[in-house]
């Protein structure tokens, strides 16, 4: 400031007061770390000796590359459908692995990346994770890339009595009406192969979860959801940005007809894929497996897979 200024030396320089500062700055830092890490002197002088030294901040340890078999039988598949968001990817692998193997849940995050040149279809995508996921798993986890669980009391346990909504329309930011089951959804592989999987007729953005509530509730299913959950709205961080990640919600010819109806006869014993290769990688830490999927479309059954 200038009162502070006009103490100082007429031409005294404005560089060595910086220097100096920098330099106070690191002394400071240097202080701080040998004071917490027990190389250095007490702080307090006299009045300190003989206490303890106090402890650095503790850093957070990074999980096991692999699960643990002591945390229980049980073991996630966590299906992720996926095309182009990598930057939510960057964050969403390394932050579902810790909040997993926090909670001792085993995991096995499987990215399926759709590179074929057919419209996304998000249903067809978890049918071959599904497929794909393994004996080594036997729940999955039907999981949106821009969905975040910030409570820790939030259970992704082995659903054993069926269905269970993490995601649930009272916790959910965006969506909130009663027959919701997207975002986050939990299922036996034994309960999921009795709907015979997700529809693959829902090509773009929606309508694939409304119909697959139908699959549960036609398979003799009760979707479940959590209770004592007080975090309300503020339970999921979103991630998703509609002015940047624009979604496709175009209908195109008999496709607005047929995105009510309920699809009895496709899923998982129809569901057309390749896979182009299978990835192991490591993000931040955090081992997961990325999945390259080709998808097929009849364009005689469902025409509005393309824009063409």
């Amino acid at each position: 400031s200038p009162p502070l200024l006009g103490l100082l030396p007429g031409r005294f320089s404005v560089f060595p007061l910086f220097f100096l500062a920098l330099l106070l700055g690191f002394a400071s830092l240097l202080w701080l770390q040998l004071s917490c890490s027990g190389e250095g002197p007490v702080p307090g002088g006299e009045q300190s000796r003989g206490s303890p030294r106090q402890p650095c901040p503790p850093q957070a340890p990074l999980p096991p590359a692999e699960d643990e078999p002591s945390w229980g039988p049980h073991r996630l598949a966590l299906l992720v459908p996926f095309r182009e968001r990598f930057e939510e990817l960057l964050a969403f692998v390394p932050y579902m692995h810790r909040f997993l193997s926090k909670k001792r849940i085993r995991h096995h995050i499987l990215v399926l990346n759709q590179v074929d040149h057919f419209r996304f279809n998000r249903a067809s995508l978890i049918n071959v994770g599904f497929l794909e996921s393994g004996n080594d798993t036997d729940y999955i986890a039907m999981h949106d890339v821009d969905l975040l669980p910030l409570n820790e009391q939030l259970d992704y346990g082995f659903p054993e009595a069926g269905p269970f909504h993490v995601a649930s329309p009272e916790l959910h930011p965006l969506y909130h009406y009663k027959t919701y089951v997207g975002g986050i959804l939990l299922l036996t592989k034994q309960h999921y192969e009795m709907c015979n999987g997700m529809s693959n007729r829902f090509w773009g953005w929606g309508r694939e979860d409304d119909e697959f509530y139908r699959r549960i509730k036609g398979a003799g299913l009760q979707v479940r959801r959590p209770s004592g959950i007080t975090t309300g709205y503020e339970t999921f961080q979103h991630l998703h940005d509609p002015a940047w990640r624009k979604r496709d919600q175009k209908r195109i010819a008999a496709q607005k007809q047929e995105q009510f109806k309920v699809d009895r006869e496709g899923g998982l014993n129809n569901v057309r894929y390749r896979v182009e290769s299978r990835t192991a990688l490591s993000v931040a830490g955090a081992p997961c497996t990325v999945l390259n999927i080709l998808l097929d479309c009849d364009a005689s059954e469902t025409p509005w897979c393309t824009f063409g």
